[in-house]
């Protein structure tokens, strides 16, 4: 009866726009869709936690409704982080033996907690640890040294960091509604986690997670993550980008780039013209729709030339074997795929929830990747708790998927 007991697990991802919450069941190492929850999120300003209680109230609700629609209670969920304090390093430890010996485990945990722990702030917490690989003697490339005899061992690895105030501040939000905090995970990876395969890991992929008042991005290569970054910009900026130039409210201007807007010029009837709101009192008056459009194509552009810039940086501009996966609610935006494609010369689409069994397809949008792979990191914890293979802490931030 025990290989069979049925494990609960929880992502939830409070965004500056919106709160969601999915529950699963893990069960015989099969995860599967229970419940999910969204509303509004509230106690946000300037993409940065402005009222801890309001927020705590968002997370309440969105949580109380994934728990109606599941018929089960939680009491933990892993949460995610993103924003403008997120910082991805490569990092190296370096461990010299003295001469050279056999490679066991703990030599390896060693190397990779010195890589860990070397020039991090103390503003700054630790959310994730990717291993990429290891340098024996001078010999890089490595994949796994154990048993491996040797005089020096390096580990490489990519860490991802966070202000400790905006962290402290999210974990303290779930608290007070009254849920325990498994993990924090950086959304970009979550991102990745729910709608990346390991063979397009293999092959160079890159995921941007576009949300309300930032972008998430991850790079992969050989299975290892090269790079992690935030821009701030966001779906937002393109809609505050509408109502400066309309002259309108941001609901105004919302409203607007849903109903007539695309990212590129040429791929709508761009010559046609569209009916822009005025303020009360007035009425209202008709703009050509290739302005709308020439306004986000613009922004999309700048989003993604930076991101190119980045990618630059790093040498994986031209080794995007498998493109850029879009995820978040500014993936919806018509025409994003697009821009990428010319912007960074490589596919694009966008990413999917899977891995999920009974994934509901009203949930099948880039929207619900991130708290999807928020779910899907919370059921690997549990697996890997339940069989004594891990444990939560340290060892628990070098899991990648």
């Amino acid at each position: 009866m025990a290989a069979n007991r049925v494990r609960l697990a929880a992502g939830l991802d409070v965004g500056s726009a919106h709160t969601r919450c999915v529950i699963c069941v893990v069960e015989d190492g099969q995860i599967r869709f229970a419940g999910a929850g969204e509303v509004d999120s509230r106690g946000w300003a300037n993409s940065k936690i402005a009222d801890r209680e309001q927020m705590s109230e968002s997370v309440r609700l969105a949580v109380r409704e994934a728990e109606r629609q599941a018929g089960i209670s939680v009491d933990a969920v892993v949460a995610g982080l993103g924003g403008e304090a997120i910082h991805g390093d490569n990092q190296v430890g370096k461990y010299d033996f003295g001469r050279p010996r056999e490679i066991d485990q703990s030599d390896i945990d060693y190397a990779v907690e010195k890589a860990c722990r070397q020039q991090l702030d103390a503003e700054c917490v630790l959310l994730q640890v990717f291993l990429q690989d290891f340098t024996l003697d001078g010999n890089a490339g490595v994949v796994n040294p154990r048993g491996t005899r040797a005089s020096r061992l390096e580990a490489n690895v990519h860490i991802v960091t966070t202000s400790a105030f905006e962290h402290q501040s999210l974990v303290s939000a779930v608290h007070e509604a009254h849920l325990a905090v498994e993990e924090t995970v950086y959304e970009g990876m979550a991102s990745a986690y729910s709608c990346v395969a390991h063979d397009e890991r293999r092959q160079g992929v890159a995921i941007a997670d576009i949300g309300a008042q930032s972008t998430e991005v991850v790079v992969y290569a050989g299975e290892a993550m090269v790079q992690a970054f935030s821009i701030a910009v966001g779906a937002e900026h393109f809609t505050r980008d509408v109502a400066y130039d309309f002259k309108i409210s941001f609901e105004d201007a919302e409203k607007l780039k849903l109903e007539y807007g695309c990212a590129i010029l040429g791929l709508t009837a761009d010559n046609t013209f569209i009916e822009v709101p005025s303020a009360d009192g007035r009425p209202s008056r008709e703009a050509p729709r290739k302005r709308l459009n020439f306004i986000l194509e613009s922004r999309a552009d700048f989003l993604f030339r930076y991101i190119k810039k980045k990618l630059e940086m790093c040498g994986m501009e031209r080794r995007l074997l498998e493109g850029i996966l879009l995820t978040g609610g500014g993936a919806c935006l018509n025409g994003m795929c697009d821009v990428a494609e010319l912007v960074l010369n490589c596919q694009s689409r966008n990413g999917l929830p899977v891995g999920i069994a009974d994934w509901p397809d009203a949930l099948a949008n880039p929207q619900w990747a991130t708290v999807a792979g928020l779910a899907m990191y919370s059921g690997r914890l549990k697996e890997h708790r339940y069989q004594k293979r891990s444990s939560p802490g340290f060892l628990s931030l070098l899991m990648s998927k």
